[in-house]
């Protein structure tokens, strides 16, 4: 039996831009691996939590740690509300795509998300069309 996957509340949403970029090699290799199983594998149990997840782990050390702010917490808490879920709470990830569709609009990323890096890409909000229409997950472009 495959392992659960532990998410936060943000990084529901980043699961759906999510294009292959990321902080680091090892970091991007990680975010991919995980996101492939969502992708190929809607099934797949999640368990939200509180702070850092199975993506921070591999957060590289030589950039600012940021996964234990307050600022993060707060999206964390506003997404996970939203959404109507709580913290502990285990479902499969195509409940958190279910959720999405209903709850979710393009326009919430650019207010939720206003310092992310990889805002100005686009790909979070077009994640999020994609789900709204009946999508799920993209497949990751070749490395």
């Amino acid at each position: 039996m495959e392992r659960t996957v532990k998410l936060r509340g943000h990084h529901l949403l980043c699961m759906l831009g999510y294009r292959g970029m990321g902080y680091s090699p090892a970091y991007a290799e990680n975010m991919s691996a995980v996101h492939e199983r969502l992708r190929a594998k809607p099934g797949t149990e999640i368990e939200l939590v509180a702070g850092p997840d199975d993506l921070c782990v591999c957060f590289p050390a030589d950039k600012p740690y940021h996964c234990d702010a307050d600022s993060v917490h707060r999206k964390d808490a506003l997404v996970l509300a939203h959404l109507g879920f709580k913290l502990g709470e285990t479902m499969p990830w195509a409940e958190v795509l279910r959720r999405v569709a209903e709850r979710v609009r393009p326009e919430h990323i650019p207010q939720w998300c206003a310092t992310c890096p990889w805002l100005s890409y686009g790909v979070c909000e077009e994640g999020v069309r994609i789900v709204k229409d009946g999508g799920g997950l993209r497949e990751l472009p070749e490395a």
